[in-house]
């Protein structure tokens, strides 16, 4: 099928950030590791993996089309709304982030269609340390600047292309394990041997911030390491 040609889906994202001190905006790496596990978690529910699942349709029709996420920010009624549609909230250390099942690409719900997108920056208080090794590392391009919204999208594709090249078991491993991962960005020597590797790349379409085809992360798995060698 051409996923052109296809209706297209967007998985909405949305990240709670409030306009006052309490809670106070979440750290950028955070916002970005719990974004990728909120699709890895939406990805796993029964609702989407039934054969009759309450998302199922959806899920299907958003796959065979442009795998396209975008991220909006909340807060006050605007997240108390947003959380009473149907969807999944995660929570990080100081991220909380809710992905709701996919919807037509102009037909957002109310609840959802006025929230902004642009503007979301987030800092690190200070730098993130050294990643786990025996975890799931989603690698950023050193040479290329994302708003906050648009990277934790493109860590969401990262999160996805690795748990399309699991099988059940690894897939079940990962979950168990409250998918565990970690968000860094690669120095300049690493990102060339990462994208050399034969580990999964996200190539961005293009459609915001950054031109098309651009590298934006590797999904560094370790079950999809030793897979290549």
């Amino acid at each position: 099928m051409d996923r052109d040609a296809a209706p297209q889906f967007v998985l909405p994202l949305v990240v709670r950030i409030e306009k006052s001190a309490a809670p106070a905006p979440p750290a950028r790496t955070d916002a970005l590791e719990t974004a990728a596990r909120a699709v890895l978690f939406l990805l796993s529910d029964e609702r989407a993996t039934a054969a009759d699942g309450a998302w199922a349709r959806a899920v299907r029709d958003w796959q065979d089309a442009r795998i396209r996420k975008v991220v909006r920010r909340a807060r006050g009624a605007e997240w108390r709304r947003a959380a009473g549609l149907p969807g999944i909230t995660v929570t990080g250390r100081t991220a909380e982030v809710r992905v709701f099942p996919p919807v037509p690409l102009d037909g957002w719900p109310k609840e959802l269609v006025k929230l902004q997108v642009s503007g979301t920056e987030l800092a690190d208080p200070e730098p993130p340390g050294a990643p786990d090794p025996a975890a799931p590392v989603l690698w950023l391009s050193p040479d290329l600047e994302m708003s906050a919204g648009k990277a934790m999208a493109q860590a969401g594709h990262g999160a996805q292309l690795a748990w399309w090249g699991l099988d059940d078991a690894e897939r079940a491993a990962w979950r168990d394990a409250g998918f565990a991962l970690s968000v860094r960005t690669a120095d300049r020597r690493q990102w060339a041997r990462l994208t050399a590797s034969g580990l999964p790349v996200v190539r961005d379409a293009g459609f915001t911030e950054i031109a098309p085809g651009s590298c934006t992360v590797v999904a560094d798995h370790p079950a999809l390491r030793a897979a290549c060698g």
